[in-house]
């Protein structure tokens, strides 16, 4: 399947560097989360910096730096970095997406140049991850304080499946196994709490604080209903599942990667590989999510690789389908446009089809996968 599709292969990745080279000087001074009128805007400023999202432009250009060795990557990396520091000065408004924040940006970095500064972040952000950790309730809390009058701290989010690889990593590190345990014990709670028998995914799971394995309720979170299936969730969940199998030899975690990994497919091959907002969503309006295609897509290569020949066959066919069919239908490779990968959508109930930045993170890293680049950023 990869030498049949090659040519593509390459050829995207050249419109991704010849795009990508000019976009981290022109928003170097940047963190990106969207684009307004065609120009990045700019989440680095006050409590701005707390934007979950905030490492995914760091990460993107280490990505490309991977796959290029070009110094505007490294050098946009390192600023987007360093601009992050000054969420430490709101500790407490950090939460379960410090993997994201962090992982992608310091410990990229920490891993490719040895940066022990950067090393020092990473582990700063896994151990506020780790404080996270409910141990009555044995699972890790997502968001902090109250919403709408309901008290969160009982509340997790299948999201975090893509968080906990900076656990992994700290236990690793500092040979420390108390980080993976946490990790192990949400993975297995998700499993049981999040993911659903016939591979669906629930996004909001509320648990009792004082009470080990025991679910109170579930909100619908950024898809449509409380038993629908948010798409990025579902993404969320392929990779953040195979990420774990790929951290711990947990053979469980495998099993549920590939569980959610056909309900992705087959879901998402009803309309024609470009995935839906969310899988049970009226057939109108029509909300499409591009960020879940790549996420997924991403998931779907590392999937490939842990599998006998016949499943490879069909995650990487599947993964080329879905990137595919978004590059045809949903890149902008002009200049007048920052962002690359349209069509993102933010959940059911606002901001539909507009970019995103993780939506670029994860189709350029789905693109270096597929050139055979040996580099897991996770």
């Amino acid at each position: 399947m990869i030498a049949e599709n090659r040519e593509w292969i390459e050829a995207t990745w050249k419109k991704l560097d010849e795009k990508l080279s000019k976009t981290a000087v022109k928003s170097r001074n940047k963190i990106p989360y969207t684009t307004k009128n065609g120009e990045h805007d700019d989440r680095a400023k006050g409590k701005d910096v707390l934007t979950w999202t905030n490492g995914f432009w760091g990460g993107l250009m280490w990505q490309m730096y991977v796959g290029t060795r070009k110094e505007c990557y490294k050098s946009t990396a390192e600023a987007s970095e360093r601009k992050l520091d000054a969420a430490f000065n709101y500790m407490d408004g950090l939460n379960h997406d410090v993997g994201f924040m962090w992982h992608l940006t310091s410990g990229v970095n920490y891993r490719l140049t040895g940066n022990v500064a950067s090393k020092n972040r990473n582990l700063i952000a896994a151990m506020s991850l780790m404080s996270r950790y409910n141990v009555d309730g044995n699972f890790i809390r997502c968001w902090n304080g109250r919403k709408d009058g309901e008290d969160r701290s009982g509340w997790s989010i299948i999201d975090c499946m893509m968080n906990i690889p900076i656990l992994y990593w700290a236990s690793k590190e500092i040979g420390d196994p108390r980080f993976a345990k946490i990790a192990m014990r949400h993975a297995d709670m998700s499993i049981r709490d999040h993911v659903r028998e016939d591979g669906s995914v629930n996004h909001i799971v509320i648990h009792d604080t004082q009470k080990a394995d025991t679910v109170l309720g579930v909100r619908k979170g950024q898809g449509y209903a409380e038993d629908s299936c948010w798409s990025r969730g579902a993404g969320w969940a392929l990779y953040g599942f195979t990420l774990s199998y790929i951290h711990t030899d947990e053979q469980r975690y495998l099993v549920t990667a590939k569980k959610v990994a056909e309900y992705f497919i087959k879901e998402t091959k009803k309309t024609e590989w470009l995935p839906r907002l969310d899988f049970r969503q009226p057939e109108t309006p029509l909300y499409y999510d591009s960020t879940a295609g790549a996420i997924a897509a991403c998931g779907l290569i590392e999937l490939a690789k842990l599998v006998d020949e016949n499943e490879k066959e069909k995650y990487l066919s599947a993964a080329l389908y879905i990137l595919k069919a978004m590059e045809r239908e949903w890149c902008d490779w002009t200049d007048e446009e920052d962002s690359i990968l349209q069509m993102g959508s933010l959940m059911y109930d606002k901001e539909q089809h507009m970019p995103i930045i993780y939506g670029d993170y994860f189709f350029a890293e789905a693109i270096l996968k597929l050139k055979g680049t040996d580099f897991l950023a996770w």
